[in-house]
């Protein structure tokens, strides 16, 4: 198993990041005893409690001892990868150690974690984060459906004459299936920029104009790593806060990591129960 300190594979840009991937999910296999993976789910700041109540935790590991790796750059990540088996008898792999693309570690490494969970054998991913509102009626804590993306990132993980359709890229079906947990779930358009300095109240501006209603600066490179893949995605923003020029609150992640905590036992019931839906 690498050590936290051995060079990351995915850094060679001779390395096939599948390649990779698959050496990863190989390990995890090893690791958790667990085959496959029927379903991967990435926490974001908020969302880490769920993985407490949607199963039996089987295995734990800090994800730098797979390949690919990294330790989680982020307060409010646990950093771990874990093996859940859920009450359905499927098998759910939580990750907590999500790469930022702002970490300046590449994109290969922020979808790394997608990929190894495809690889894995899931065939669903969810992908949750804390992100600002646009929607001057939504309040911190409330959770809401993605139902599209715009990459602001000038960045994607697709190398070379690779085209995948992203027409529906946020699961019809899973949203609806969200909603016969949570009927009053809203949803909209998440925008990723590159951060990590909050929107000013412009860009903010700028968003909303282009159709945004989340901003944040995660979660839309992963998407598109996932549907490469063949999976079918779920995406939740749990809204922190009131996206600047909208609140007139200044704005500190201290206040992100709050509002996630103030609604960690709302959060992880809503995602179980989508979970035990799948």
């Amino acid at each position: 198993m690498p050590s936290t300190t051995s060079p990351n594979p995915l850094d060679d840009p001779a390395a096939d990041p599948f390649e990779v991937a698959q050496r990863a999910a190989a390990q995890l296999a090893e690791v958790t005893g667990a085959e496959r993976h029927d379903i991967a789910l990435t926490l974001g700041s908020g969302w880490g409690r769920a993985a407490e109540v949607m199963g039996e935790t089987t295995a734990t590991i800090p994800a730098a001892e797979i390949e690919g790796f990294s330790a989680s750059g982020v307060a409010g990540h646990s950093g771990t990868l874990r093996s859940i088996l859920l009450p359905t008898g499927k098998r759910a792999l939580v990750i907590g150690a999500r790469t930022h693309f702002y970490e300046g570690h590449g994109v290969r490494r922020v979808v790394h974690s997608v990929r190894t969970a495809a690889a894995a054998g899931a065939t669903t991913m969810i992908l949750t984060n804390g992100a600002g509102g646009i929607k001057s009626t939504w309040r911190p804590g409330q959770p809401v459906l993605i139902s599209d993306h715009i990459n602001l990132t000038a960045a994607s993980p697709l190398e070379g004459a690779t085209f995948i359709d992203l027409t529906d890229l946020y699961s019809a079906r899973l949203r609806e299936l969200a909603r016969t947990v949570d009927a009053g779930l809203d949803e909209g358009v998440y925008v990723q920029f590159r951060g990590p300095h909050y929107e000013t109240p412009a860009e903010v501006q700028m968003a909303k104009t282009i159709g945004g209603h989340i901003v944040g600066m995660s979660t839309a490179l992963e998407a598109i790593a996932a549907r490469q893949a063949g999976m079918e995605i779920l995406g939740l923003s749990l809204i922190t806060n009131l996206a600047a020029g909208i609140s007139k609150e200044k704005l500190s992640h201290a206040e992100v990591l709050q509002a996630g905590k103030d609604a960690e036992q709302e959060l992880s019931e809503l995602l179980a129960k989508i979970v035990a839906k799948l």
